[in-house]
């Protein structure tokens, strides 16, 4: 496929259609845009934390700030890149190089290249945030919070986190059966 293959995401019939002609639906196109929003809570949580403040938590500072506040804010910054890497299982840059890159623009992605590190992306994210999530919902008991206030903004900025991985894993299926099809 070359250069001039590549074309802009365009809507067809209620379908986002993509640089290989290929449709994605509504509703992954929107689990792509909504895995950035769900963890933006927990991403904001963690950034008082850089600056000592402790978030009601029995927890106190986590070190100097020339140290905590680089690390609270690339985790931060790490985990939204991360998410917004779901965006390559609907767009067309997920199947073909984009133009910018050198040396390899306009060549179609193997669709291994790009199943291999979602399917581990999101099972690692259920793995690593699944205690979280039953931590939030209550199955695992939360200690250390001053008070109940602190506690319910907890529960309610680490809950959406648990929804990463397996929104991934979704996108990743979608991206194979998307794939495979001739």
């Amino acid at each position: 496929m070359t250069t001039t293959a590549v074309q802009a995401t365009a809507v067809h019939e209620g379908r986002i259609r993509t640089a290989t002609g290929k449709d994605v639906p509504r509703w992954a196109e929107r689990v792509a845009h909504a895995i950035p929003l769900l963890l933006l809570p927990q991403c904001l949580w963690r950034l008082p934390f850089a600056f000592g403040f402790d978030m009601g938590t029995d927890n106190g500072s986590i070190g100097s700030l020339w140290i905590s506040v680089p690390y609270i804010f690339g985790l931060s910054l790490l985990t939204e890149a991360l998410a917004l890497l779901g965006f390559g299982l609907v767009r067309g840059w997920g199947e073909v190089v984009p133009s910018w890159v050198p040396l390899l623009r306009g060549r179609c992605v193997r669709p291994a290249a790009a199943l291999i590190p979602a399917t581990l992306g999101g099972l690692g994210a259920t793995a690593l945030f699944g205690p979280f999530t039953l931590g939030a919902l209550g199955f695992v008991p939360l200690d250390g919070f001053d008070n109940g206030a602190w506690e319910l903004l907890f529960r309610a900025c680490v809950l959406p986190v648990g929804l990463w991985g397996p929104l991934v894993l979704a996108l990743t299926v979608h991206y194979y059966v998307r794939r495979r099809r001739p």
